[in-house]
């Protein structure tokens, strides 16, 4: 029986886990057309208001989603496995390259055809045949956690229908594109925190992987030593099933359930530090609810001296590393692009030193120095609990001042720098709402190589507190048909 026999079963189906899904176009009850078909509709419902993409191909994803669908055909005669992404439509942030997409990372300018080919994240989902709706916006070259872009406009987050805010970046249009409804999974990439604060601000799940264990060719670099590749999700449950596709490994049951593991109970570390302290007091509010939940479920809660944090940030938002890096970038592969820098990135490249400088040397120390010392954040306890964005997303009108813009970027990038600089995986899942409103993401992080841990206590954790959906609700305005 295919599902929309029923009224409002595909409505129902896309509101469900990923592995729900994929479950439905492997039994035949819904096929990569009728995805696509409904993902279009969402689209033309929000899209214009919403403004998350820089290009929706409509045919492209139409032909892809056919593919898809000889595909699935093909396997269920053969009886082979189909593969966990195959047919399921997925937006791309304006930084990769994709084969049949200019890519113009937020630029006003077309970039040469070499960035517009598919790199190692992109060409791992089309070899399992994911539907690529089309490129969301960035801010131009990812140089900036706020999310606005003055070339193309700035995506609108979906939480607050009267004053048009930020939705976070440099992902800026991933989060927006999973509430729009458009996709079920957004690429997105993470220097100093491009994938959690996106998620964070729009109320969705944002995965950082520990540094170098994805490669980030076919994406514009920003900073080649920070810079890590991923996905924004619509759930913790979502963002393990697409972590398993890439890495090719299939998901099992996790030993954990709630709180409780086969070793004992988890403990949470939350580290003292100005992170915690420059807060914003009702998000605070919102994070200790959540954790008192956990700690109620069986997690134990335990104080970590946490300095090394508030260095590490410090050291990022310094800007020596990627100021340096992104410099080199722009001379050697992009030099004609320097000139049409909009002020609110070209100001942040004043006095930014060059790789061979030795302030660029003195930080690429300072950055060892602290890496090496990340892991004795867990020595008492299996995962870090932090803020993932520490203020309410401002309005975008506000960010034209330099000074209040330069001030919310710092914020902004603050939270999620450390572990970046550190080299650590960090996740960021929702928790509740602020006081105007607005998505708060509890951000949780493990030590290098620990992503699958991570991800398990994360799922954990969503368990206890629920799901985005369950948690917060769906933002006022989003592509669903609201009679549905």
């Amino acid at each position: 029986m295919n599902l929309l026999d029923r009224p409002g079963s595909l409505t129902e189906l896309l509101d469900r886990p990923l592995s729900d899904v994929m479950g439905a176009l492997k039994r035949g009850e819904v096929t990569a057309v009728d995805l696509v078909r409904e993902a279009i509709v969402r689209h033309d419902r929000a899209g214009e208001l919403l403004s998350a993409y820089k290009i929706f191909d409509l045919e492209g994803a139409r032909a892809a989603a056919r593919a898809a669908d000889e595909r699935i055909a093909a396997y269920r005669r053969t009886g082979e496995e189909v593969p966990p992404l195959l047919g399921i439509p997925v937006s791309v942030k304006d930084l990769y390259g994709v084969d049949g997409f200019p890519t113009f990372a937020g630029t006003p300018r077309q970039l040469p055809a070499r960035w517009s080919r598919d790199g190692w994240l992109v060409g791992r989902l089309r070899q399992q045949g994911a539907v690529f709706v089309g490129k969301t916006h960035t801010v131009e070259f990812a140089l900036g956690g706020v999310g606005v872009n003055p070339h193309w406009g700035t995506p609108r987050n979906p939480w607050d229908a009267e004053t048009h805010r930020v939705p976070g970046g440099s992902s800026s249009g991933a989060g927006v594109s999973l509430w729009e409804g458009s996709a079920l999974i957004a690429l997105g990439s993470d220097t100093g925190g491009s994938i959690r604060i996106p998620a964070s601000m729009t109320g969705t799940v944002g995965l950082r992987t520990t540094t170098g264990r994805w490669p980030t060719d076919g994406v514009v670099p920003l900073s080649p030593t920070l810079d890590v590749v991923g996905a924004l999700t619509r759930s913790v449950e979502d963002a393990r099933y697409v972590f398993d596709a890439v890495e090719g490994t299939a998901s099992g049951s996790s030993a954990l359930v709630g709180g409780v593991s086969d070793s004992g109970l988890v403990s949470v570390g939350v580290p003292q530090c100005k992170l915690w302290s420059d807060c914003q007091s009702d998000i605070v509010d919102v994070l200790e609810k959540a954790l008192g939940e956990l700690a109620a479920s069986g997690w134990v809660r335990v104080r970590v001296e946490g300095s090394i944090l508030d260095e590490a940030s410090r050291l990022y938002l310094g800007g020596a590393m990627v100021g340096a890096e992104f410099q080199e970038t722009l001379e050697q592969e992009l030099p004609a692009w320097r000139e049409l820098l909009h002020p609110i990135v070209a100001t942040r490249l004043e006095g930014a030193p060059t790789r061979s400088s030795p302030a660029y040397t003195a930080a690429l120390a300072e950055r060892s120095r602290l890496a090496s010392r990340g892991e004795t954040l867990f020595g008492e306890c299996d995962v870090l609990a932090m803020p993932t964005v520490v203020t309410t997303p401002p309005a975008v009108d506000t960010m034209a001042d330099p000074e209040r813009y330069v001030a919310a970027n710092r914020a902004t990038l603050a939270p999620t720098s450390p572990a970046s600089i550190l080299g650590l995986c960090a996740l960021t899942l929702p928790v509740g709402l602020d006081r105007a409103g607005m998505p708060v993401g509890l951000q949780l992080v493990a030590p290098p190589g620990a992503d699958e841990k991570l991800l398990t206590l994360a799922l954990a954790a969503e368990r206890v507190l629920g799901t985005a959906l369950e948690r917060v609700g769906r933002p006022p305005l989003h592509g669903k048909d609201p009679s549905s």
